[in-house]
Protein backbone atom coordinates (compact mmCIF):
# COMPACT_ATOMS: atom_id res chain seq x y z
CA UNK A 1 0.00 0.00 0.00
CA UNK A 2 1.39 3.40 -0.95
CA UNK A 3 1.16 6.57 1.09
CA UNK A 4 -0.14 9.91 -0.12
CA UNK A 5 -0.16 13.25 1.63
CA UNK A 6 -1.50 16.27 -0.24
CA UNK A 7 1.53 18.55 -0.90
CA UNK A 8 -0.32 21.63 0.28
CA UNK A 9 2.81 23.44 1.49
CA UNK A 10 4.47 23.39 -1.91
CA UNK A 11 1.20 24.10 -3.70
CA UNK A 12 0.75 27.21 -1.58
CA UNK A 13 4.34 28.23 -2.14
CA UNK A 14 3.95 27.88 -5.91
CA UNK A 15 0.67 29.76 -5.97
CA UNK A 16 1.29 32.58 -3.53
CA UNK A 17 5.04 33.05 -2.97
CA UNK A 18 6.29 32.15 -6.43
CA UNK A 19 3.50 33.26 -8.76
CA UNK A 20 1.76 35.92 -6.66
CA UNK A 21 -1.58 34.38 -7.59
CA UNK A 22 -3.64 36.24 -4.98
CA UNK A 23 -2.67 39.69 -6.28
CA UNK A 24 -3.25 38.63 -9.88
CA UNK A 25 -6.55 36.83 -9.38
CA UNK A 26 -8.18 39.49 -7.22
CA UNK A 27 -7.58 42.19 -9.83
CA UNK A 28 -9.07 40.16 -12.69
CA UNK A 29 -12.65 40.68 -13.78
CA UNK A 30 -14.97 38.95 -11.31
CA UNK A 31 -12.07 38.01 -9.05
CA UNK A 32 -12.54 40.32 -6.09
CA UNK A 33 -13.36 37.40 -3.78
CA UNK A 34 -10.61 35.09 -5.04
CA UNK A 35 -8.26 35.80 -2.17
CA UNK A 36 -5.90 33.46 -0.40
CA UNK A 37 -8.30 32.47 2.36
CA UNK A 38 -10.81 31.11 -0.15
CA UNK A 39 -8.19 29.34 -2.25
CA UNK A 40 -6.58 27.84 0.86
CA UNK A 41 -9.90 26.50 2.09
CA UNK A 42 -10.65 24.87 -1.27
CA UNK A 43 -7.19 23.26 -1.38
CA UNK A 44 -7.66 21.88 2.13
CA UNK A 45 -10.95 20.24 1.20
CA UNK A 46 -9.56 18.88 -2.09
CA UNK A 47 -6.59 17.44 -0.22
CA UNK A 48 -8.91 15.73 2.24
CA UNK A 49 -10.95 14.17 -0.58
CA UNK A 50 -7.78 13.01 -2.34
CA UNK A 51 -6.21 11.53 0.79
CA UNK A 52 -9.22 9.97 2.47
CA UNK A 53 -11.51 8.98 -0.41
CA UNK A 54 -9.55 8.67 -3.65
CA UNK A 55 -6.13 7.43 -2.57
CA UNK A 56 -7.48 4.30 -0.83
CA UNK A 57 -9.21 3.23 -4.08
CA UNK A 58 -6.06 3.48 -6.20
CA UNK A 59 -4.36 0.10 -5.72
CA UNK A 60 -7.60 -1.91 -5.29
CA UNK A 61 -9.03 -0.30 -8.43
CA UNK A 62 -5.93 -1.26 -10.38
CA UNK A 63 -6.11 -4.84 -9.12
CA UNK A 64 -9.82 -5.21 -9.89
CA UNK A 65 -10.12 -3.19 -13.09
CA UNK A 66 -13.37 -2.51 -14.94
CA UNK A 67 -15.93 -5.19 -15.77
CA UNK A 68 -17.58 -5.39 -19.19
CA UNK A 69 -20.87 -7.22 -19.64
CA UNK A 70 -21.10 -8.36 -23.25
CA UNK A 71 -24.81 -9.14 -23.05
CA UNK A 72 -25.84 -5.67 -21.87
CA UNK A 73 -22.82 -3.80 -23.33
CA UNK A 74 -22.35 -2.04 -20.00
CA UNK A 75 -19.33 -1.35 -17.78
CA UNK A 76 -19.06 -1.60 -14.01
CA UNK A 77 -16.22 0.36 -12.44
CA UNK A 78 -14.11 -1.02 -9.55
CA UNK A 79 -15.46 -1.12 -6.02
CA UNK A 80 -15.36 2.28 -4.35
CA UNK A 81 -15.31 4.30 -7.58
CA UNK A 82 -19.04 5.04 -7.58
CA UNK A 83 -18.99 6.18 -3.96
CA UNK A 84 -15.93 8.35 -4.66
CA UNK A 85 -17.67 9.95 -7.62
CA UNK A 86 -20.73 10.69 -5.48
CA UNK A 87 -18.53 12.38 -2.89
CA UNK A 88 -16.90 14.38 -5.69
CA UNK A 89 -20.26 15.42 -7.15
CA UNK A 90 -21.85 16.18 -3.77
CA UNK A 91 -18.88 18.40 -2.93
CA UNK A 92 -19.51 20.57 -6.00
CA UNK A 93 -16.13 19.75 -7.51
CA UNK A 94 -17.54 19.10 -11.00
CA UNK A 95 -18.51 22.76 -11.29
CA UNK A 96 -15.57 24.33 -9.47
CA UNK A 97 -14.37 26.51 -12.35
CA UNK A 98 -17.51 26.53 -14.51
CA UNK A 99 -19.40 29.76 -14.94
CA UNK A 100 -22.26 30.51 -12.57
CA UNK A 101 -24.63 30.71 -15.55
CA UNK A 102 -24.11 26.97 -16.02
CA UNK A 103 -24.43 26.17 -12.33
CA UNK A 104 -20.72 26.39 -11.53
CA UNK A 105 -18.76 28.30 -8.90
CA UNK A 106 -16.63 30.36 -11.33
CA UNK A 107 -13.45 29.86 -9.33
CA UNK A 108 -10.08 30.44 -11.03
CA UNK A 109 -8.68 27.99 -13.54
CA UNK A 110 -5.37 27.80 -11.69
CA UNK A 111 -7.26 26.59 -8.60
CA UNK A 112 -8.93 23.98 -10.78
CA UNK A 113 -5.53 22.76 -11.92
CA UNK A 114 -4.23 22.62 -8.34
CA UNK A 115 -7.22 20.57 -7.14
CA UNK A 116 -7.00 18.36 -10.23
CA UNK A 117 -3.42 17.55 -9.27
CA UNK A 118 -4.60 16.34 -5.87
CA UNK A 119 -7.38 14.18 -7.31
CA UNK A 120 -5.08 12.67 -9.94
CA UNK A 121 -2.44 11.84 -7.33
CA UNK A 122 -5.18 10.19 -5.30
CA UNK A 123 -6.31 7.98 -8.18
CA UNK A 124 -5.34 8.75 -11.77
CA UNK A 125 -7.64 6.13 -13.32
CA UNK A 126 -10.66 7.44 -11.41
CA UNK A 127 -9.82 11.05 -12.24
CA UNK A 128 -10.20 10.41 -15.96
CA UNK A 129 -13.98 10.25 -15.61
CA UNK A 130 -14.40 13.87 -14.48
CA UNK A 131 -11.46 15.04 -16.61
CA UNK A 132 -13.18 14.14 -19.88
CA UNK A 133 -16.29 15.93 -18.61
CA UNK A 134 -14.33 19.16 -18.20
CA UNK A 135 -13.20 19.01 -21.81
CA UNK A 136 -16.71 18.34 -23.07
CA UNK A 137 -18.06 21.29 -21.11
CA UNK A 138 -15.34 23.55 -22.46
CA UNK A 139 -16.28 22.66 -26.04
CA UNK A 140 -19.99 23.15 -25.40
CA UNK A 141 -19.38 26.49 -23.69
CA UNK A 142 -17.42 27.78 -26.68
CA UNK A 143 -19.38 26.22 -29.54
CA UNK A 144 -22.78 25.06 -28.30
CA UNK A 145 -26.08 26.89 -28.49
CA UNK A 146 -27.74 28.18 -25.35
CA UNK A 147 -30.23 25.31 -25.53
CA UNK A 148 -27.43 22.74 -25.88
CA UNK A 149 -25.57 24.23 -22.93
CA UNK A 150 -28.69 24.11 -20.77
CA UNK A 151 -29.64 20.57 -21.80
CA UNK A 152 -26.25 18.83 -21.87
CA UNK A 153 -23.72 20.98 -20.05
CA UNK A 154 -25.54 21.95 -16.86
CA UNK A 155 -26.10 18.33 -15.72
CA UNK A 156 -22.36 17.68 -16.17
CA UNK A 157 -21.48 20.77 -14.14
CA UNK A 158 -23.88 19.54 -11.46
CA UNK A 159 -22.04 16.19 -11.36
CA UNK A 160 -25.05 14.16 -12.50
CA UNK A 161 -23.75 13.38 -16.02
CA UNK A 162 -20.30 12.97 -17.56
CA UNK A 163 -18.85 13.69 -21.00
CA UNK A 164 -16.41 12.18 -23.48
CA UNK A 165 -14.36 13.04 -26.55
CA UNK A 166 -14.83 10.59 -29.43
CA UNK A 167 -12.11 11.17 -32.01
CA UNK A 168 -9.99 8.12 -32.77
CA UNK A 169 -11.01 5.34 -35.17
CA UNK A 170 -9.19 2.11 -36.02
CA UNK A 171 -7.81 3.58 -39.26
CA UNK A 172 -7.58 7.19 -38.02
CA UNK A 173 -5.31 7.84 -35.08
CA UNK A 174 -3.52 11.18 -35.07
CA UNK A 175 -4.58 11.76 -38.69
CA UNK A 176 -8.24 12.60 -38.13
CA UNK A 177 -8.66 13.44 -41.78
CA UNK A 178 -9.02 9.68 -42.33
CA UNK A 179 -12.06 9.21 -40.10
CA UNK A 180 -15.15 7.54 -41.59
CA UNK A 181 -17.95 7.99 -39.04
CA UNK A 182 -21.03 9.31 -40.85
CA UNK A 183 -23.74 11.80 -39.88
CA UNK A 184 -26.95 11.56 -41.91
CA UNK A 185 -29.51 14.37 -41.47
CA UNK A 186 -32.95 13.46 -40.10
CA UNK A 187 -36.17 15.27 -40.89
CA UNK A 188 -36.45 16.65 -37.33
CA UNK A 189 -33.07 18.43 -37.48
CA UNK A 190 -31.13 15.72 -35.66
CA UNK A 191 -28.56 13.44 -37.28
CA UNK A 192 -28.08 9.68 -37.41
CA UNK A 193 -24.50 8.99 -36.33
CA UNK A 194 -22.91 5.71 -37.49
CA UNK A 195 -19.37 4.49 -37.03
CA UNK A 196 -16.86 3.04 -34.58
CA UNK A 197 -14.55 4.94 -32.25
CA UNK A 198 -11.72 3.41 -30.24
CA UNK A 199 -9.70 4.35 -27.15
CA UNK A 200 -12.63 6.33 -25.70
CA UNK A 201 -11.90 7.05 -22.03
CA UNK A 202 -15.02 6.94 -19.83
CA UNK A 203 -17.09 5.92 -22.86
CA UNK A 204 -19.28 3.67 -20.71
CA UNK A 205 -19.51 3.36 -16.92
CA UNK A 206 -21.88 3.23 -13.94
CA UNK A 207 -20.86 6.44 -12.18
CA UNK A 208 -23.45 8.85 -13.58
CA UNK A 209 -27.00 8.71 -14.94
CA UNK A 210 -26.06 9.81 -18.47
CA UNK A 211 -22.96 10.23 -20.68
CA UNK A 212 -22.67 12.98 -23.29
CA UNK A 213 -20.43 11.96 -26.18
CA UNK A 214 -18.91 14.63 -28.42
CA UNK A 215 -18.38 12.76 -31.68
CA UNK A 216 -16.47 13.74 -34.82
CA UNK A 217 -18.26 12.62 -38.01
CA UNK A 218 -18.74 13.53 -41.67
CA UNK A 219 -21.85 15.03 -43.21
CA UNK A 220 -22.93 13.70 -46.64
CA UNK A 221 -21.61 16.82 -48.40
CA UNK A 222 -18.35 16.94 -46.43
CA UNK A 223 -15.15 17.71 -48.35
CA UNK A 224 -12.35 15.15 -48.04
CA UNK A 225 -9.75 15.32 -45.30
CA UNK A 226 -9.79 17.25 -42.04
CA UNK A 227 -11.78 20.12 -43.61
CA UNK A 228 -14.84 17.87 -43.79
CA UNK A 229 -15.24 17.01 -40.12
CA UNK A 230 -18.19 18.12 -37.99
CA UNK A 231 -18.85 17.64 -34.27
CA UNK A 232 -22.04 16.20 -32.76
CA UNK A 233 -23.56 15.77 -29.32
CA UNK A 234 -24.63 12.13 -28.90
CA UNK A 235 -26.04 11.28 -25.45
CA UNK A 236 -26.06 7.73 -24.07
CA UNK A 237 -29.70 8.28 -23.16
CA UNK A 238 -31.84 10.61 -25.21
CA UNK A 239 -33.09 13.56 -23.23
CA UNK A 240 -36.76 14.07 -22.35
CA UNK A 241 -38.47 17.44 -22.57
CA UNK A 242 -37.99 17.94 -18.82
CA UNK A 243 -34.24 17.31 -19.11
CA UNK A 244 -34.27 13.82 -17.62
CA UNK A 245 -32.63 10.83 -19.34
CA UNK A 246 -35.08 9.06 -21.65
CA UNK A 247 -34.82 6.18 -24.12
CA UNK A 248 -31.49 4.44 -24.70
CA UNK A 249 -29.65 5.85 -27.70
CA UNK A 250 -27.89 3.60 -30.22
CA UNK A 251 -24.46 4.34 -28.74
CA UNK A 252 -22.96 1.29 -27.05
CA UNK A 253 -19.60 0.08 -25.81
CA UNK A 254 -18.57 -2.86 -27.96
CA UNK A 255 -15.66 -3.74 -25.67
CA UNK A 256 -13.19 -2.31 -23.19
CA UNK A 257 -9.45 -2.35 -23.80
CA UNK A 258 -7.12 -4.51 -21.72
CA UNK A 259 -4.37 -2.06 -20.94
CA UNK A 260 -0.91 -1.75 -19.44
CA UNK A 261 -2.14 0.66 -16.76
CA UNK A 262 -5.01 2.92 -15.61
CA UNK A 263 -7.06 -0.26 -15.32
CA UNK A 264 -9.79 1.41 -13.31
CA UNK A 265 -10.54 3.69 -16.26
CA UNK A 266 -12.91 2.26 -18.85
CA UNK A 267 -11.22 2.71 -22.23
CA UNK A 268 -13.96 1.73 -24.66
CA UNK A 269 -14.65 0.75 -28.23
CA UNK A 270 -17.79 2.78 -28.96
CA UNK A 271 -20.23 1.73 -31.66
CA UNK A 272 -22.70 4.29 -33.01
CA UNK A 273 -25.44 2.63 -35.06
CA UNK A 274 -27.67 5.42 -36.30
CA UNK A 275 -27.46 7.10 -32.90
CA UNK A 276 -29.39 10.33 -32.51
CA UNK A 277 -27.02 13.28 -32.46
CA UNK A 278 -27.06 17.05 -32.75
CA UNK A 279 -24.62 19.29 -34.59
CA UNK A 280 -22.53 21.47 -32.31
CA UNK A 281 -20.83 24.43 -33.90
CA UNK A 282 -20.64 24.96 -37.64
CA UNK A 283 -20.74 22.21 -40.29
CA UNK A 284 -17.27 21.02 -41.34
CA UNK A 285 -15.69 23.01 -38.47
CA UNK A 286 -15.66 20.19 -35.95
CA UNK A 287 -11.92 19.70 -35.83
CA UNK A 288 -11.36 23.28 -34.75
CA UNK A 289 -14.08 22.89 -32.13
CA UNK A 290 -12.62 19.61 -30.88
CA UNK A 291 -9.19 21.19 -30.67
CA UNK A 292 -10.47 23.61 -28.04
CA UNK A 293 -11.27 20.53 -25.97
CA UNK A 294 -7.92 18.95 -26.67
CA UNK A 295 -5.89 22.05 -25.86
CA UNK A 296 -7.54 22.41 -22.47
CA UNK A 297 -7.13 18.67 -21.89
CA UNK A 298 -3.42 18.83 -22.75
CA UNK A 299 -2.74 21.02 -19.74
CA UNK A 300 -4.66 18.61 -17.52
CA UNK A 301 -2.69 15.66 -18.94
CA UNK A 302 0.49 17.51 -18.02
CA UNK A 303 -0.91 17.68 -14.51
CA UNK A 304 -1.33 13.90 -14.61
CA UNK A 305 2.42 13.64 -15.06
CA UNK A 306 3.00 15.89 -12.05
CA UNK A 307 0.43 13.99 -9.98
CA UNK A 308 1.97 10.57 -10.60
CA UNK A 309 5.52 11.86 -10.09
CA UNK A 310 4.51 13.51 -6.80
CA UNK A 311 3.03 10.33 -5.35
CA UNK A 312 5.93 8.19 -6.55
CA UNK A 313 8.40 10.71 -5.11
CA UNK A 314 6.67 10.72 -1.71
CA UNK A 315 6.84 6.95 -1.46
CA UNK A 316 10.42 6.55 -2.66
CA UNK A 317 11.60 9.25 -0.24
CA UNK A 318 9.77 7.55 2.62
CA UNK A 319 11.25 4.18 1.66
CA UNK A 320 14.79 5.59 1.42
CA UNK A 321 14.47 7.07 4.90
CA UNK A 322 13.23 3.85 6.46
CA UNK A 323 15.12 1.18 4.55
CA UNK A 324 18.33 0.10 6.34
CA UNK A 325 20.79 -1.44 3.91
CA UNK A 326 24.56 -1.20 3.54
CA UNK A 327 26.92 1.41 4.91
CA UNK A 328 28.04 4.81 3.68
CA UNK A 329 31.21 4.68 1.59
CA UNK A 330 32.94 6.97 4.09
CA UNK A 331 31.99 4.84 7.08
CA UNK A 332 28.94 4.00 9.12
CA UNK A 333 26.64 6.96 9.74
CA UNK A 334 24.38 5.05 12.14
CA UNK A 335 26.78 2.68 13.96
CA UNK A 336 24.14 1.82 16.56
CA UNK A 337 21.96 0.31 13.84
CA UNK A 338 22.56 -2.85 11.75
CA UNK A 339 22.91 -0.73 8.60
CA UNK A 340 22.61 2.84 7.36
CA UNK A 341 19.54 4.18 5.60
CA UNK A 342 19.51 4.35 1.83
CA UNK A 343 19.84 8.13 2.07
CA UNK A 344 23.57 7.86 2.79
CA UNK A 345 24.11 6.57 -0.76
CA UNK A 346 24.95 9.39 -3.23
CA UNK A 347 23.19 7.63 -6.10
CA UNK A 348 20.00 7.27 -4.09
CA UNK A 349 20.13 10.98 -3.34
CA UNK A 350 20.64 11.63 -7.06
CA UNK A 351 17.46 9.72 -7.88
CA UNK A 352 15.48 11.49 -5.16
CA UNK A 353 16.75 14.95 -6.09
CA UNK A 354 15.92 14.27 -9.74
CA UNK A 355 12.36 13.52 -8.74
CA UNK A 356 12.05 16.55 -6.50
CA UNK A 357 13.52 18.85 -9.15
CA UNK A 358 11.05 17.65 -11.76
CA UNK A 359 8.03 17.53 -9.45
CA UNK A 360 8.39 20.99 -7.95
CA UNK A 361 9.65 22.56 -11.18
CA UNK A 362 6.75 21.05 -13.12
CA UNK A 363 4.28 22.31 -10.55
CA UNK A 364 5.56 25.86 -11.03
CA UNK A 365 5.34 25.55 -14.83
CA UNK A 366 1.82 24.09 -14.82
CA UNK A 367 0.42 26.56 -12.30
CA UNK A 368 2.02 29.46 -14.18
CA UNK A 369 0.41 28.29 -17.42
CA UNK A 370 -2.97 27.85 -15.72
CA UNK A 371 -2.70 31.34 -14.22
CA UNK A 372 -2.14 32.70 -17.72
CA UNK A 373 -5.43 31.06 -18.79
CA UNK A 374 -7.18 33.06 -16.08
CA UNK A 375 -5.56 36.26 -17.35
CA UNK A 376 -6.45 35.32 -20.92
CA UNK A 377 -10.13 34.95 -20.07
CA UNK A 378 -10.57 37.71 -17.47
CA UNK A 379 -7.70 40.18 -17.92
CA UNK A 380 -8.39 43.88 -17.60
CA UNK A 381 -7.24 44.87 -21.08
CA UNK A 382 -7.27 43.33 -24.53
CA UNK A 383 -3.48 43.62 -24.72
CA UNK A 384 -3.08 41.72 -21.43
CA UNK A 385 -5.50 39.00 -22.53
CA UNK A 386 -3.78 38.67 -25.91
CA UNK A 387 -0.31 38.30 -24.42
CA UNK A 388 -1.53 35.74 -21.88
CA UNK A 389 -3.20 33.76 -24.68
CA UNK A 390 0.01 33.73 -26.70
CA UNK A 391 1.95 32.54 -23.64
CA UNK A 392 -0.57 29.75 -23.03
CA UNK A 393 -0.42 28.60 -26.64
CA UNK A 394 3.38 28.51 -26.49
CA UNK A 395 3.63 26.75 -23.13
CA UNK A 396 0.92 24.09 -23.57
CA UNK A 397 3.08 21.70 -25.67
CA UNK A 398 5.92 22.07 -23.16
CA UNK A 399 3.60 21.60 -20.19
CA UNK A 400 2.06 18.50 -21.76
CA UNK A 401 4.94 16.99 -23.72
CA UNK A 402 7.85 17.53 -21.33
CA UNK A 403 6.07 17.02 -18.00
CA UNK A 404 4.52 13.71 -19.07
CA UNK A 405 7.91 12.50 -20.29
CA UNK A 406 9.51 13.57 -17.01
CA UNK A 407 6.89 11.49 -15.20
CA UNK A 408 8.37 8.44 -16.93
CA UNK A 409 11.76 9.25 -15.47
CA UNK A 410 10.39 10.07 -12.02
CA UNK A 411 8.31 6.91 -11.64
CA UNK A 412 11.20 4.82 -12.98
CA UNK A 413 13.61 6.37 -10.48
CA UNK A 414 11.10 5.87 -7.67
CA UNK A 415 10.87 2.18 -8.51
CA UNK A 416 14.67 2.01 -8.70
CA UNK A 417 15.03 3.41 -5.18
CA UNK A 418 13.05 0.40 -3.97
CA UNK A 419 15.30 -1.97 -5.88
CA UNK A 420 13.70 -5.39 -6.39
CA UNK A 421 10.93 -4.46 -3.97
CA UNK A 422 9.81 -1.79 -6.45
CA UNK A 423 9.05 -4.46 -9.03
CA UNK A 424 6.65 -6.23 -6.67
CA UNK A 425 3.02 -5.22 -7.05
CA UNK A 426 2.21 -4.93 -3.35
CA UNK A 427 4.57 -1.93 -2.95
CA UNK A 428 2.75 0.12 -5.59
CA UNK A 429 5.69 1.49 -7.55
CA UNK A 430 5.16 -0.68 -10.62
CA UNK A 431 1.58 0.63 -10.91
CA UNK A 432 2.86 4.19 -11.11
CA UNK A 433 5.26 3.20 -13.89
CA UNK A 434 2.45 1.47 -15.80
CA UNK A 435 -0.05 4.28 -15.25
CA UNK A 436 2.43 6.93 -16.32
CA UNK A 437 3.10 5.34 -19.69
CA UNK A 438 -0.20 6.35 -21.28
CA UNK A 439 0.07 10.06 -20.53
CA UNK A 440 2.77 10.63 -23.15
CA UNK A 441 0.24 9.35 -25.71
CA UNK A 442 -2.95 11.10 -24.53
CA UNK A 443 -4.10 14.16 -26.50
CA UNK A 444 -1.24 13.85 -28.96
CA UNK A 445 2.06 12.05 -28.54
CA UNK A 446 5.28 13.77 -27.54
CA UNK A 447 6.21 14.00 -31.21
CA UNK A 448 2.93 15.77 -31.93
CA UNK A 449 3.49 18.22 -29.07
CA UNK A 450 6.99 18.88 -30.38
CA UNK A 451 5.72 19.51 -33.91
CA UNK A 452 3.07 21.85 -32.51
CA UNK A 453 5.67 23.79 -30.54
CA UNK A 454 8.23 24.15 -33.32
CA UNK A 455 6.03 24.03 -36.40
CA UNK A 456 3.05 26.08 -35.24
CA UNK A 457 3.92 28.09 -32.12
CA UNK A 458 7.44 29.04 -33.26
CA UNK A 459 7.45 29.05 -37.06
CA UNK A 460 3.84 29.55 -38.14
CA UNK A 461 2.96 32.04 -35.39
CA UNK A 462 6.44 33.60 -35.57
CA UNK A 463 7.24 32.79 -31.97
CA UNK A 464 4.88 35.32 -30.38
CA UNK A 465 4.61 33.41 -27.11
CA UNK A 466 8.32 32.59 -27.11
CA UNK A 467 9.20 36.28 -27.40
CA UNK A 468 7.04 37.11 -24.37
CA UNK A 469 8.53 34.28 -22.35
CA UNK A 470 12.13 35.02 -23.31
CA UNK A 471 11.60 38.69 -22.44
CA UNK A 472 10.21 37.68 -19.04
CA UNK A 473 13.24 35.51 -18.34
CA UNK A 474 15.54 38.30 -19.49
CA UNK A 475 13.81 40.78 -17.18
CA UNK A 476 14.17 38.34 -14.28
CA UNK A 477 17.89 37.88 -14.94
CA UNK A 478 18.41 41.64 -15.19
CA UNK A 479 16.52 42.31 -11.97
CA UNK A 480 18.62 39.77 -10.05
CA UNK A 481 21.96 40.36 -11.74
CA UNK A 482 23.52 41.69 -8.53
CA UNK A 483 21.88 39.24 -6.13
CA UNK A 484 24.61 37.09 -4.60
CA UNK A 485 22.09 34.45 -3.51
CA UNK A 486 21.06 33.93 -7.15
CA UNK A 487 24.47 34.31 -8.79
CA UNK A 488 24.78 30.58 -9.45
CA UNK A 489 21.52 30.59 -11.38
CA UNK A 490 21.14 33.93 -13.16
CA UNK A 491 24.23 33.75 -15.38
CA UNK A 492 23.67 30.20 -16.71
CA UNK A 493 19.93 30.91 -17.14
CA UNK A 494 20.68 34.04 -19.15
CA UNK A 495 23.16 32.15 -21.30
CA UNK A 496 20.70 29.30 -21.88
CA UNK A 497 17.83 31.54 -22.97
CA UNK A 498 20.18 33.48 -25.28
CA UNK A 499 21.29 30.21 -26.86
CA UNK A 500 17.64 29.13 -27.12
CA UNK A 501 16.89 32.18 -29.21
CA UNK A 502 19.89 31.64 -31.46
CA UNK A 503 19.03 27.98 -31.93
CA UNK A 504 15.47 28.93 -32.85
CA UNK A 505 16.62 31.36 -35.55
CA UNK A 506 19.02 28.79 -37.00
CA UNK A 507 16.29 26.18 -37.09
CA UNK A 508 13.85 28.53 -38.82
CA UNK A 509 16.36 29.07 -41.60
CA UNK A 510 17.07 25.36 -41.98
CA UNK A 511 13.38 24.43 -42.05
CA UNK A 512 12.75 27.02 -44.73
CA UNK A 513 15.42 25.38 -46.86
CA UNK A 514 14.27 21.81 -46.07
CA UNK A 515 10.91 21.14 -44.32
CA UNK A 516 12.18 17.71 -43.18
CA UNK A 517 14.45 19.50 -40.72
CA UNK A 518 11.36 20.33 -38.63
CA UNK A 519 10.53 16.70 -37.97
CA UNK A 520 14.17 15.84 -37.33
CA UNK A 521 14.63 18.58 -34.73
CA UNK A 522 11.21 18.93 -33.09
CA UNK A 523 11.49 16.52 -30.14
CA UNK A 524 15.00 17.65 -29.23
CA UNK A 525 13.81 21.24 -29.49
CA UNK A 526 10.92 20.43 -27.14
CA UNK A 527 13.33 18.95 -24.61
CA UNK A 528 15.68 21.92 -24.91
CA UNK A 529 12.76 24.28 -24.33
CA UNK A 530 11.55 22.24 -21.38
CA UNK A 531 14.86 22.12 -19.55
CA UNK A 532 15.41 25.88 -19.93
CA UNK A 533 11.84 26.59 -18.87
CA UNK A 534 12.24 24.55 -15.69
CA UNK A 535 15.58 26.28 -15.03
CA UNK A 536 13.74 29.60 -15.07
CA UNK A 537 11.15 28.38 -12.60
CA UNK A 538 13.84 26.97 -10.32
CA UNK A 539 15.69 30.28 -10.31
CA UNK A 540 12.40 32.05 -9.58
CA UNK A 541 11.66 29.51 -6.84
CA UNK A 542 14.88 30.36 -5.01
CA UNK A 543 14.20 34.09 -5.34
CA UNK A 544 10.66 33.61 -4.07
CA UNK A 545 11.77 31.39 -1.18
CA UNK A 546 14.42 33.89 -0.07
CA UNK A 547 11.81 36.66 0.02
CA UNK A 548 9.16 34.56 1.75
CA UNK A 549 8.27 33.74 5.34
CA UNK A 550 8.95 30.05 4.74
CA UNK A 551 11.03 28.10 7.26
CA UNK A 552 14.81 27.90 7.02
CA UNK A 553 14.56 24.20 6.11
CA UNK A 554 12.10 24.93 3.29
CA UNK A 555 14.34 27.64 1.86
CA UNK A 556 17.41 25.41 2.05
CA UNK A 557 15.61 22.60 0.25
CA UNK A 558 14.76 25.01 -2.60
CA UNK A 559 18.38 26.23 -2.79
CA UNK A 560 19.77 22.70 -2.78
CA UNK A 561 17.37 21.37 -5.39
CA UNK A 562 17.92 24.37 -7.67
CA UNK A 563 21.68 23.90 -7.39
CA UNK A 564 21.27 20.22 -8.26
CA UNK A 565 19.08 21.09 -11.25
CA UNK A 566 21.49 23.64 -12.68
CA UNK A 567 24.52 21.42 -12.13
CA UNK A 568 23.14 18.04 -13.23
CA UNK A 569 19.96 18.53 -15.26
CA UNK A 570 20.31 21.77 -17.23
CA UNK A 571 23.46 20.49 -19.01
CA UNK A 572 21.21 17.97 -20.79
CA UNK A 573 20.43 20.85 -23.15
CA UNK A 574 23.88 20.41 -24.66
CA UNK A 575 23.00 16.94 -25.90
CA UNK A 576 19.75 18.15 -27.43
CA UNK A 577 21.48 21.11 -29.04
CA UNK A 578 23.99 18.73 -30.65
CA UNK A 579 21.19 16.50 -31.90
CA UNK A 580 19.34 19.47 -33.38
CA UNK A 581 22.47 20.67 -35.15
CA UNK A 582 23.13 17.18 -36.53
CA UNK A 583 20.06 17.65 -38.72
CA UNK A 584 17.94 15.34 -40.85
CA UNK A 585 20.99 14.00 -42.68
CA UNK A 586 21.70 11.77 -39.66
CA UNK A 587 18.27 10.12 -40.03
CA UNK A 588 18.66 8.03 -43.19
CA UNK A 589 15.86 6.09 -44.81
CA UNK A 590 15.14 2.67 -43.31
CA UNK A 591 14.35 -0.06 -45.82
Amino acid sequence: MTIYQAPLADQRFALFDLLGAEAILTRLQGGAEHGRDLLDAVLEEAGRLAEQVLAPTNAPGDAEGCHYDKATQTVTTPRGFKEAFKAYADGGWAGLTAKEAFGGQALPGVLGIATTELFQSGNLAWSLYPLLSEGACHAMELHGTEAQQHTYMKPIVEGRWTGTMCLTEPQAGSDLGLLKTRAEPNADGSYAISGTKIFISAGEHDLAENIVHLVLARLPDAPAGSRGISMFIVPKFKVNADGSPGARNAAFAGAIEHKMGIKGSATCVMNFDGAEGYLIGQPHKGLAAMFTMMNAARLSVGVQGLALAERAWQNSLNYARERLQGRALSGAKFPDKPADSLLVQPDVRRMLLTQRAFVEGSRALLYYTALQTDIESRGESEAERKQAGELVAFLIPIAKGVVTELAQECTKEALQVYGGHGYIGENGMEQFVRDARIITLYEGTTGIQAADLLGRKILQLQGAGFRHFAAEIGAFCKAHAGDAKLAAFVAPLGAAVKQWGELTLQLAQRVQANPEELGAAAVDYLWYAGYVTLAYFWARSVAAAEASQQSAAFKQAKRDTAAFYFARILPRTLTHKAAIEAGVATLPDIA
